[in-house]
This record gives structure tokens, sequence and C-alpha cells, in this order.
């Protein structure tokens, strides 16, 4: 059974058992509709007062778990962390939570499960953490992320929401991991003379589409045939996923005059260990010959082995792609020799780019 008096504090909250002093805080909670405490809370004002005098403490009691307040520098329920699934046999657990939706966005979620994740480790036995996460729920995976726990694989279409199904990820932090963030590329903003580079957004999907479903492009990569605004939609969310997991990077680059549309330039297979990546363009047909996807591409590596540390950039182009070729000449690639049947049976030219290079 967990502590009943448990009391965890970090930089900016204490995590401390629900208790009837709560009662005016929760009522307003329910009242609101927000969503975020723990699974078994009343939906009506009448039934807080049981709640928080027995209820809310049923899990611990069972010896199958806790739930905890997540409360400020004031006392004020900002959101709420559990421990539930306990199996002191096996040693594991699971860890859940939620922030009051005016709360967001402030970090308290990662910072409770990581003030939570070395309390539970330092005064249990227990040697495993679970987290679990809807592939579709960015915010909770970078939360994951930022608790040091590791990406272990996709349950597909194991949660079932209002909606209908969604997959579901695993994490899982081990006893001896080193609960550091794992690494990934900052989510920034880049310029150059004439653009700018910005994270992928919904309101890209059109131009996202049209560019990938152009015939010069269909020809030259290895998208979806037929490509349409919901493949684009689908590229944007797995971007993001793709960063949190630290292998890569997607940009949408766009003319500073007017903000329009002009290509997408993506980091991939980031090596960590060896500091090296791989980046890929696509150009809008409306804004080829112009120079854009090598101003960009120029861009992101400078970035990329400045503020990132990285020291190799590979860029591979169809040996037919003549002007993709001639974008990394311009962007100052080497040419290393021709990778065969890299790509659909199709030979690539292979290219790369170091801190030298732009010396």
């Amino acid at each position: 059974m967990f502590d009943p008096g448990v009391k965890i504090t970090t930089a900016r909250l204490v995590l401390r058992p629900f208790g009837v002093s709560d009662a005016d805080r929760i009522r307003s909670i329910v009242q609101s509709g927000a969503q975020f405490l723990p699974p078994g809370t009343p939906g009506k004002a009448s039934g807080i007062a049981h709640w928080l005098k027995s209820g809310v403490h049923e899990l611990r009691r069972s010896g199958q778990g806790v739930h905890l307040a997540m409360a400020d520098a004031d006392d004020r329920v900002v959101g709420a962390i559990s421990l539930f699934k306990t199996s002191w046999g096996a040693g594991t657990t699971e860890v859940g939570y939620g922030v009051h939706p005016l709360y967001r966005g402030r970090g308290f979620a990662p910072e409770a499960v990581r003030g939570l994740v070395d309390w539970v480790f330092a005064t249990t036995e227990l040697r495993r953490i679970d987290l679990t996460a809807n592939l579709d729920n960015l915010a909770s995976l970078r939360v994951a992320q930022k608790a040091g726990f590791t990406w272990e694989g996709v349950l597909r279409d194991a949660a079932m929401e209002d909606d209908g199904p969604h997959d579901l990820v695993m994490f899982g932090l081990l006893r001896g991991d080193s609960r550091a963030p794992s690494d990934t590329l900052p989510r920034t903003e880049l310029r150059t003379r004439r653009l700018l580079l910005r994270p992928p957004a919904e309101a890209d999907v059109a131009d996202l589409a049209a560019t990938g479903a152009d015939p010069l492009t269909q020809a030259e990569t290895g998208l979806p045939r037929g490509y349409t605004e919901a493949d684009a939609r689908a590229f944007i969310g797995a971007a993001e996923r793709i960063r949190t997991r630290g292998q890569g990077i997607a940009y949408a680059v766009t003319e500073l005059a007017g903000g329009r549309f002009v290509a997408n330039v993506d980091l991939r297979d980031a090596d960590w260990g060896n500091r090296s990546a791989e980046v890929g363009y696509m150009t809008a047909p409306w804004a080829r010959g112009q120079g854009y996807a090598g101003e960009a591409v120029l861009a992101i590596a400078r970035w990329l082995f400045v503020t990132q540390g990285f020291g190799r950039l590979q860029l591979r182009a169809a040996v037919s792609n003549v002007a993709s070729q001639r974008v990394a000449e311009k962007a100052g690639f080497v040419r290393e020799g021709v990778a065969r049947n890299a790509l659909h049976g199709r030979d690539l030219v292979v290219y790369s780019l170091t801190p030298a290079d732009l010396a």
C-alpha cells in the first residue's frame, strides 16, 4: 500500500492526497465541466464531500495505486496525477495525469511526473513505471519524452474514445534508466533573406497536398501515389511525433514577403550518437527555379551544425532528378557516390555536408 500521508514537493508543485479542504475548488472544477480529475470523480456537486472523504482514497486502500492532487504555491488544485494497475509482486505500476485547461502549457505535467517517479523509486521496491498516451495526443507524448520515458511501441486501436478507437503509445521507465529527457530537435523558426522556416501547420495542408500530388514530385520521390490532403494532414501529425522521438524535424517554408508556401524541408534519421542526419525537400510547383529549396536547406544545415552540434548532413537525390542534384551542389554539398536500388529500385546520388564545407 502507498503511504497515506505522501507529500512530494517539486519546484512549483506539491503532490498530495485530495482532502475535504479541497471541496470548494473541486466543486468549481466539476461545475465548469473541466475534464482532468481522476476517474470516479462525481459529476454533481452533491457527491463531492463523500468523494473527498472516502471515494478518492479507495484506490490507495486497495493497494493498487493512489490519486494525488497537483497543488500550486497557493495550494490551489491545478491538476491530478495517479498511480494505478500496481502489481507489487511484479514490481510495476502505471502513471496517469491531467492538468486543468487554464494551467496547461506551463510544464506542470512533466514536472509532476518526474517528481512522482523520483518518489516511487526512492520509497518503494517497484522497478518499472508504465505510461500510455494516444498516438494523436501530441501534448501527452511530449510529457512522456520530457519525463525521460522510453517509447516502446504502438498498440493499434487499443484505446476507445467517443470518436472511435485510437492507437496507444506504450512508454516505460525502469529504475536504472537515466530519466533524462531524450534528445530532440527543438521547435524553432529560422529566417533567411527571403524565407521563413517554421513548423508545418493545418493551414499548409492544401499547399502541401498540391505539392505532393504534382506530377514531378510524384515522379521523383517516394511519396504515396495520388497524394491527397489526408496524406498531407497525416504527414504533419507524424512529423511532430517524429520530432518528439528525436528522429528529426519538419519545416514548412514560406516567403517572407506575402507568406506563400513554397517548399517542405525535413530532417530525418537523426543519429544522436554520431550527430548526423539526412535532409529531404520538395518545392511547390509554383515556386520552382527560384533557389528556395537550397536557401532553406543551407539555413537548416547552419542551424544544425552551430546550435545542435551535428557534424554531418546527408542528402540523396534520384539519379534522374537533375534539379534536386543542382540544389545540393549549389548549397555546397559534396557528391559521394551512388546508392544502387536505394528507393523503390531506383539509384540515388548521395551527397553530404559538414561544418568544414561551410567554413
